[in-house]
């Protein structure tokens, strides 16, 4: 509007007689309300020219200075570049979590992401919740789909919907399906009525924060020490050890081997504690004599680099 106004001014000078600077500083000084002196001949035209300039322009020019001090005041210039600098980092990113909903259960889940080096993105319409997050935030509804294309959903490899009501669940379980049909997702359900309606709208695992801190309680009044160790083992990080899961590609060299053959615990240091057969079924304890197949998950204990040997092992081609 200030520089429409300052173009029609420098415009309307000029066709009294200015040349194209002195109609600009006349424009500016006239909009400004500093005023020095008129230039040119003063007649009815230029009155005229210079009233309207008057009522449009400082009028326009008070505007555009309320509404930027309004700006760096309430920190909304600070909000805006911190919005495109974190577009720009999940522009950049693949394979990464998105995490709808930041409560008591999406900061836990994120907490817990964080800590295993995954990269994380976090979608809350609550602008207070999402100043509290400590790393990449969207402010925005994520059940809308343009929120979750500016999360990155189409780079994405999981999506957890941890929203507070299992009716927002399902709705953002049903457009993160649509927008992405080979996405992983996890979805939160309060009401155990309500999990089976996940999973018919696309969730991969439905998980009920309830069931599960019943189990871990009763865990830990029957078994502490192994609730702890595995506690440990899987968030704690005190511990050297991880557990992992490692899949197996048609073309691996481990696949039609037998675990013995494999050699697996000699040149990994790796121990396998399980393998998930392709129909989701596990087999605990696998004896020597277990044959790998391709698309079979190992499930395996060790330090980092031992496991990170294990999948190297197994991502290693075959030339059988």
């Amino acid at each position: 509007m200030l520089g429409l106004v300052t173009l029609g001014g420098t415009i309307a000078y000029m066709l009294n007689g200015l040349s194209p600077l002195d109609a600009v500083y006349q424009t500016i000084t006239t909009i400004s309300t500093v005023g020095f002196r008129e230039y040119g001949e003063v007649d009815a035209a230029w009155q005229f020219t210079t009233l309207v300039v008057i009522l449009l322009g400082v009028g326009t020019s008070l505007y555009a200075l309320g509404v930027l001090l309004e700006t760096l005041v309430e920190g909304r210039l600070t909000d805006r570049l911190e919005l495109r600098r974190a577009a720009r980092r999940i522009a950049g990113m693949e394979g990464h979590v998105i995490v709808c909903g930041w409560g008591r259960v999406g900061r836990t889940i994120a907490e817990h992401l964080q800590g295993s080096a995954a990269d994380v993105v976090v979608v809350d319409r609550d602008r207070t919740r999402v100043a509290m997050v400590d790393g990449l935030a969207l402010e925005g509804d994520a059940t809308d789909d343009d929120v979750l294309r500016a999360a990155g959903i189409e780079r994405a490899a999981t999506l957890i919907a941890a929203l507070s009501t299992d009716a927002d669940n399902l709705y953002v379980t049903l457009s993160a399906r649509a927008l992405r049909p080979d996405l992983f997702i996890v979805a939160r359900a309060r009401l155990e009525a309500s999990e089976p309606k996940l999973a018919q709208a696309g969730a991969n695992r439905v998980v009920n924060p309830q069931k599960i801190g019943g189990a871990r309680m009763a865990a830990l009044a029957t078994h502490p020490a192994i609730a702890d160790f595995l506690d440990v083992v899987m968030h704690d990080g005190s511990l050297e050890f991880r557990l992992g899961e490692v899949p197996l590609p048609a073309r691996s060299s481990l696949v039609g081997l037998t675990l013995r053959n494999t050699q697996i615990r000699e040149r990994t240091g790796a121990l396998v504690l399980a393998v998930r057969e392709t129909d989701g079924s596990f087999v605990t304890n696998p004896s020597p004599e277990v044959v790998l197949c391709e698309d079979q998950l190992l499930i395996a204990i060790g330090t980092e680099a031992q496991l990170e040997a294990l999948a190297t092992q197994a991502l290693t081609e075959s030339d059988r």
